[in-house]
This record gives structure tokens, sequence and C-alpha cells, in this order.
């Protein structure tokens, strides 16, 4: 049974803004610790792929958050929600913490899809509860 769907549009220009004017503490503050690694190496690589990481982690994440129905209120949080990846190469999200806790009680479930063109990402997130 559905829980919450949450969707969310981003663009591109606004968090590479964001980065510009407060540079990593921006990216600090969105990604995990695991996400952080990966923005970093990718941004070294080639700038602009590390913006669209973000952007995208930063949208899914908008989503998820829409989705179970908090925003960005506590338990939800920028860090304890991480978008991963299958072998696959599907997102998916893992949650830490007390995120992780409140999830898991309830019975959810979450898919995650992210996509990006050249100015805007946009992430769609269904939640599910076991029945």
């Amino acid at each position: 049974m559905i829980y919450g769907i949450g969707t969310d549009i981003c663009d591109v220009r606004r968090i590479q803004a964001s980065l510009a004017r407060h540079g990593e503490r921006f990216a600090q503050k969105i990604l995990s610790e695991v996400e952080l690694a990966t923005w970093r190496a990718r941004s070294q690589r080639w700038p602009e792929r590390g913006v669209r990481y973000l952007a995208t982690r930063f949208s899914a994440k908008e989503a998820f958050s829409k989705a179970i129905g908090l925003g960005m209120r506590m338990p939800m949080s920028w860090r304890l929600c991480e978008v991963g990846k299958l072998p696959s190469g599907q997102p998916h999200i893992v949650l830490h913490g007390e995120l992780k806790t409140w999830f898991e009680a309830k019975g959810l479930s979450a898919h995650i899809s992210v996509t990006d063109e050249t100015d805007y990402v946009a992430s769609f997130c269904v939640v599910e509860v076991a029945c």
C-alpha cells in the first residue's frame, strides 16, 4: 500500500550558484560521508559532473522527504538520507540513525528514480507500507 509519493525538480544552475557562494560547506550540508567522497572524486575529474551529482542527490532527498510526509523536519535530515546505487545502476535510498529507526518502525520501503538534463534534474519517490 502506498504511504506517500514525492517529486522534485531542481535547477542545476541554482545548485551551482550555491556551491559558488558557500563552497564545499554546501555539499557537506546535503551529502552523507559516502556521497561526499563520490562528489569530491567526480568534481575533481569533471566539475560539471560533480554539480550534477550534487543536484540529483538534493532532488532525490527532497522527493523522499515529501513522500514520507516530513519535509526537512526530524527525524528527516539531509545527511541521514543517502542515495546509493545498486550494482545494476539503479538508485536506492539508504537511511541512517534516527531516520532509519523511524522508517523501519513504520514498516516502510522506498523506491526512487532520478534523471538529469542540461539545466534540470528531477526525482520521483514512492514510499510503501507493508500490508
